[in-house]
């Protein structure tokens, strides 16, 4: 049995299409559907169970013997939510019992960390996962701070000689844009943030820079295609000897304005782009470049290239938005 949390999330029901594509079974996700259209991202996979994280603790439990992996990509995501108690319980404490569930039970452990871990970028975006390498770096923001406060924890305690799970990965993803991540309302990717606005040939907009070193639109990201994250989860799927903690980005840094760019040449259309300020909530913390390392991922042996932007927007736009049904 394969358990994936946030399974009804965006990276969650990718992974999960992924694995039903891939035979692997039977499939079970734990995750908060709630009154809006997040099913549909999970609404063509055979299930055996929908779990609510309530009952989590208790269906492991029940199923202490049948679960051969845990792929936990269940979070509090939101980059600008302020409810801390909240995501420390999440993002943090549950992590926590999840991988001590998986060390005394002998399951396999795979989870999301995220880039926002690396802060405004200061100190580089080396996944060196040394507790003397974590411990210099700064999140800006709750969410990055939690996700960094278990990769600490469990590194310290695997550093400690505690026993962890037979296998124990994790991926700062960087961001990743692609299909069922709609339900994330402002924070889905500015691919399908500005695409409707794209496809009615008018101008989208960007926010300005207010960093003398970057111009507008000029502000830097890794944008990852998500079948490419798909592809990182599944080589450590089916090679459990790897493990470790491990960017997952293009290790290519491209412009918003690139972006916004691909986005219109993938409708055939004139780039029409407006830049507007950045909200004063979060200029102060607005990052102006991300660059993965990807330099460790390939030396645990993982040799598939990423996909360029320009290819995967197309995709994203050909294939999904663009389309009569939006879902994977």
């Amino acid at each position: 049995m394969f358990l994936v949390t946030g399974g009804a999330g965006f990276i969650g029901s990718n992974i999960v299409a992924a694995l039903e594509q891939r035979g692997k079974g039977p499939l079970v996700i734990c995750d908060r559907l709630r009154d809006g259209d997040k099913w549909l991202n999970v609404g063509k996979r055979e299930l055996a169970e929908v779990v609510h994280p309530d009952h989590l603790l208790d269906f492991l439990e029940d199923n202490r013997s049948g679960i051969e992996m845990i792929i936990h990509m269940g979070a509090v995501s939101s980059t600008v939510a302020t409810d801390v108690d909240l995501m420390l319980n999440t993002n943090f404490k549950l992590s926590l019992g999840l991988w001590k569930w998986c060390g005394v039970n002998g399951v396999r452990f795979l989870y999301a960390s995220s880039a926002a871990t690396y802060g405004d970028g200061a100190q580089g975006f080396d996944d060196d996962a040394a507790p003397e390498a974590l411990s210099q770096l700064r999140p800006l923001n709750p969410y990055g701070w939690t996700k960094h406060l278990f990769d600490r924890r469990i590194v310290r305690m695997l550093a400690d000689g505690e026993p962890g799970p037979p296998q124990l990965a994790g991926f700062k993803f960087f961001n990743v844009y692609g299909p069922n991540e709609y339900h994330k309302g402002g924070q889905q990717s500015v691919v399908a943030g500005i695409f409707p606005t794209a496809r009615a040939g008018k101008p989208v907009r960007l926010f300005k820079s207010h960093h003398p070193d970057y111009q507008d639109g000029g502000q830097m990201r890794d944008f990852t295609w998500i079948d490419d994250c798909v592809e990182v989860v599944m080589w450590f799927v089916e090679n459990s000897e790897a493990s470790g903690l491990f960017n997952c980005g293009t290790g290519k840094a491209r412009t918003f304005a690139d972006l916004a760019t691909a986005v219109f040449l993938a409708l055939d259309k004139e780039p029409q782009i407006k830049y507007v300020p950045t909200p004063v909530a979060i200029r102060d913390k607005y990052q102006y470049f991300t660059e993965a390392r990807m330099d460790r991922l390939a030396a645990a042996g993982y040799d598939k290239p990423f996909t360029p932007l320009e290819e995967g927007v197309g995709k994203y736009i050909t294939e999904f938005l663009d389309t009569d049904d939006r879902y994977r």
